[in-house]
């Protein structure tokens, strides 16, 4: 199963940030383990680094990028991709742009905290609690 990441999700988990640590770290160790197939929209790669080298430190930034870039698919869309978002009727242009790249890479699910946002995706958004749930239901 491949799913597409919002960046709430990576931030939660290289931010620590509590209380949504627990469920987005396990959902990030099932990409890493290589149990789930994982999409990082290309466009959040920056802004994490940004993030995390300012809440925390450059090595941890850097670290960050590193598993990342390791173990993610890295979803970039061309210019009709970002039509395609600008199209979309979500309310905040990122989201769209975070939709049209789980609709372009195939992804089932979009997981994120920001469920609500994602309203009219093409591609479903799922909490991560609620993620977990749902395949230990179905495996």
């Amino acid at each position: 199963m491949k799913v597409t990441l919002d960046l709430n999700v990576f931030l939660d988990v290289f931010q620590r940030r509590e209380p949504h640590y627990a469920a987005s770290a396990r959902v990030v160790s099932l990409v890493t383990s290589g149990s789930l197939t994982g999409v990082c929209p290309a466009h959040g790669l920056t802004t994490l680094y940004y993030l995390v080298r300012k809440h925390a430190s450059k090595p941890q930034a850097e670290d960050a990028m590193d598993q990342v870039l390791r173990h993610f698919q890295i979803g970039n869309l061309e210019a009709a991709g970002w039509q395609y978002a600008r199209r979309l009727l979500l309310p905040d242009f990122e989201d769209a742009v975070v939709a049209s790249v789980a609709q372009a890479t195939k992804s089932c699910f979009i997981v994120t905290r920001n469920v609500d946002d994602f309203a009219g995706s093409p591609v479903s958004a799922i909490e991560p609690a609620d993620f977990l749930s749902r395949i230990h239901a179905v495996g």
